[in-house]
């Protein structure tokens, strides 16, 4: 993998950006493109977007102010201008009585859903179309369909129009599907920085403030990830170390989950690093009773030798580059021994973890976008006095280094 430059920002000066509203059913094909349908085109006062392509827009409804609504039939043969405020476009998630009305008046009689359908922005003779993927009172959100522009000059006249549903209908499940809009960049690896702080830690309130940060802006060019921003998990893990043979070296951890199963998550490793390989397999009906160790040996083949059991409490903070579409994800954890609490580790991590892109994603932002974000971090945890030293000191290390310093909590398959 190789670093990209850093992305340069476009200047908004004379570039524009619509709004397209419409038919739900361009969206989930419920009935095709017809010349008779009728598309409500808004002009907003700027992009949202500062770069140029960028990947990810959430608009706000009540933050659009007054709006020129420019409904037409697809065809163009009627056409029909209202005005509105953003917010009263879409109260309750239901079009508002000056949408319906504008939809009305060039089609002639009442239409079925209306919902946004794209997000249309312009630089110069260019443009790229955003698909909705989320739509809700508050907000929407959109990412990009086109891999190439389109030109300017067909906006206002919709010849983009039946290429944008075009692409969107190859991609719906993908677009279509609740959260289900993702790809993993460098599939079964896990890309992870981790920086190791000396107890007490207040994992919560460093959180809370990292939060905060983001949400003002902090971080130029990253929103929180849509609907998904934060989270809390508190899981037991049962490590063991695997020994050989020597390509199979790294750890497998079961992770009792709330239906009485098991999650087995494995690493690939031989030392500590940034990059290692990952798998998670689900629904493992196994009790602690030697049926681990069972698993161990006959189903994964491998030798390996039994670490102690740790309780793990984590929060996350999930937030996406609206550039490229890749998503991160920085978590401060507190990591005790079931059997020794007062042995612990606390961390803050910062990990990629998947990307919203219906475009070819671009895996070597990745890297550049990482470093971005680090320096970013380290300046946030030394402005509270916590260690900013990046490294890779892993859980199967801390509890090797624990067993090392307390022999007594050793413990070995079979």
């Amino acid at each position: 993998m190789s670093a990209t430059p850093a992305p340069t920002t476009t200047p908004a000066v004379g570039r524009r950006a619509w709004l397209a509203l419409g038919g739900l059913h361009l969206l989930n094909g419920t009935a095709p493109l017809s010349d008779s349908d009728a598309i409500v085109l808004v002009e907003l006062d700027a992009p949202l977007e500062q770069s140029f392509p960028s990947n990810t827009v959430v608009l706000e409804w009540d933050r659009l102010g007054l709006l020129e609504l420019s409904a037409r039939t697809v065809d163009g043969t009627r056409r029909h201008t209202a005005k509105a405020r953003g917010d009263q476009l879409f109260p309750g998630m239901l079009p508002g009585a000056e949408l319906r009305a504008a939809a009305t008046a060039v089609t002639g009689r009442e239409t079925g859903p209306l919902v946004p359908l794209f997000y249309v922005t312009a630089d110069g003779d260019r443009a790229h179309v955003h698909s909705q993927i989320r739509f809700l009172a508050e907000d929407a959100c959109f990412i990009r369909i086109t891999p190439e522009p389109v030109a300017t000059s067909e906006v206002e006249e919709l010849g983009w129009l039946a290429e944008a549903v075009r692409l969107h209908a190859e991609q719906f499940l993908f677009l279509n599907n609740h959260q289900r809009y993702y790809r993993k960049c460098f599939g079964g690896k896990e890309l992870e920085y981790k920086y190791t702080l000396a107890p007490p830690v207040d994992t919560w309130t460093l959180t809370v403030e990292l939060y905060q940060e983001l949400l003002a802006g902090g971080l130029p060019g990253y929103v929180m990830e849509y609907r998904d921003e934060y989270q809390a998990w508190d899981y037991l893990n049962h490590l063991f170390e695997i020994t050989g043979p020597e390509e199979e070296r790294g750890y497998a951890s079961f992770i009792p989950t709330t239906d009485g199963k098991h999650l087995l998550k494995r690493k690939w490793y031989a030392e500590d690093a940034f990059e290692r390989r990952e798998t998670h397999t689900y629904g493992l009906d196994l009790e602690d009773d030697g049926r681990f160790e069972d698993h161990i040996r006959e189903e994964l083949g491998v030798q390996a030798v039994r670490l102690p059991s740790f309780r793990r409490v984590r929060y996350d903070i999930n937030f996406e580059s609206v550039r490229t579409g890749h998503v991160y994800g920085i978590f401060f954890d507190h990591c005790s021994l079931v059997e020794a609490r007062d042995v612990t580790l606390n961390q803050c991590e910062l990990e990629y973890l998947r990307s919203r892109v219906a475009v070819e994603p671009d895996e070597a932002a990745v890297l550049a976008e990482m470093t971005e974000i680090v320096a970013w971090l380290e300046a946030f945890l030394r402005a509270r006095g916590l260690s900013d030293e990046r490294g890779f000191y892993s859980k199967r290390t801390f509890l090797k280094d624990a067993v090392a310093a307390r022999p007594e909590l050793a413990r070995k398959v079979g």
